[in-house]
């Protein structure tokens, strides 16, 4: 794998003309691992869905096939990403530097095995869970010296959200098990605290992305909006920990949510941004959280597809989103301009049509779903498979002035 992804990146660097960048710094900075790791994922997970969906291969003993797609969507590619991301912002955000070489390269090993255990026949079930559940609090470990040596201490609110990302899992594998019930989906409350983690980045970092890149440019933030976004996620994810919440109570808190969200972005958007598509992705996948929301509340309602408005939030929300992200975070932190190339943008394009035939396809075309569910995996990996191929030479490589990280 470590041979193929090198001559990936030799290949691009040659096909963009670049000078080649000397050496290898794969565990520099929490984002070069875990956003490599997390796009291969991406790509080799929905293949495997794939095949699982069509009964080519059986699923691993631990899970039944939906119960793997979900579990590993969720634990393994988005929290690859998060961690690669809060690894390298909190490093930013405090001047204190976080986990990198060999203890950074630990967790990368961990994740992966977390990815592979279940397939290797004869594991036990408790080592399973046991590796997959030590991640996320690790991740914690790692941020709690230089959070809490930040004079932010707004910031501070992520070590809380990673333990109850840390127990959603651990609780998520007790399901499976058949060890704890009487609780909802806790992948579902997974997916509300992931919501909850884009929210709160993007609103750290779209508008000021958004004013840096265009000049004259100034964003409107609203505190009682700020305030409304977090206390409805907060109720969001209760309501789901509770089966007895369902229907119409938690329907309209995604309806609010969704109406609280188009008033928050509507203070962040300026026309100009689509001329800028490392810019547009990023406020395109804000607005798929609007809309799988909006979908969310009407589903609950019983007038929409409830897997199809779940995929709205996603293949949508979560997909886009973290890939802009990933596009975004990994040319700034390599010491490049925030310029990306013309097979970024069509990956881009490509990723929403996934999440646009995932949603609407499934949704109004029941007489032909599976060629709509096969569509759209097909695009899904095909985009990121385009990201590897754009960024694996970024991600292994040095960064391009010289400067640590």
């Amino acid at each position: 794998m470590i041979c193929i992804l090198r001559a990936m990146a030799l290949t691009t660097d040659r096909h963009k003309g670049a000078a080649s960048v000397q050496g290898w710094a794969p565990f520099a900075l929490g984002f070069r691992p875990f956003f490599l790791l997390g796009a291969l994922a991406a790509v080799l997970l929905m293949v495997v869905w794939t095949l699982l969906w069509h009964g080519v291969l059986a699923a691993p003993a631990h899970y039944d096939p939906v119960a793997w797609h979900g579990h590993e969507m969720l634990f393994g590619y988005t929290v690859a990403v998060i961690a690669g991301f809060l690894l390298t912002a909190v490093r930013n955000w405090t001047g204190i530097q976080t986990w990198t070489g060999p203890r950074l390269a630990m967790l990368a090993a961990l994740w992966l095995l977390g990815r592979l255990l279940p397939w290797i026949p004869g594991v036990p079930a408790v080592l399973v869970v046991a590796v997959d559940v030590a991640f996320l609090p690790l991740v914690l470990i790692s941020l709690v010296h230089p959070l809490w040596k930040g004079q932010n201490r707004v910031n501070r609110v992520f070590l809380p959200l990673l333990a109850a990302m840390a127990l959603a899992n651990l609780l998520s594998h007790l399901q499976l098990l058949d060890v704890v019930s009487g609780l909802g989906d806790m992948r579902r409350v997974m997916l509300d605290l992931i919501l909850l983690i884009i929210a709160l980045v993007a609103g750290r970092v779209m508008p000021f992305f958004t004013q840096n890149v265009l000049p004259g440019f100034q964003s409107t933030q609203r505190p009682w909006v700020e305030r409304l976004t977090m206390v409805l996620l907060v109720l969001l994810v209760i309501a789901q920990a509770i089966p007895a919440s369902a229907g119409v109570p938690t329907g309209l808190l995604w309806l609010a949510f969704a109406g609280s969200q188009a008033v928050r972005m509507a203070g962040w958007f300026e026309r100009r941004i689509f001329t800028i598509p490392v810019l547009w992705v990023l406020h395109v996948g804000y607005a798929w959280l609007v809309l799988g929301a909006a979908l969310s509340g009407i589903a609950e309602l019983g007038l929409f597809a409830p897997a199809s408005a779940l995929h709205a939030l996603t293949a949508g929300a979560v997909g886009v989103f973290t890939m802009g992200m990933m596009a975004r975070v990994a040319r700034g932190h390599s010491g490049r301009s925030i310029d990306v190339t013309r097979v970024m943008t069509a990956a881009f394009v490509v990723m929403n049509l996934a999440a646009l035939i995932r949603v609407f396809g499934t949704a109004w075309g029941s007489a032909t779903y599976a060629r709509w569910v096969d569509l759209s995996a097909l695009l899904w990996i095909v985009g990121f498979a385009l990201f590897v191929w754009q960024y694996a030479s970024i991600l292994l490589r040095p960064r391009v002035d010289g400067k640590p990280g």
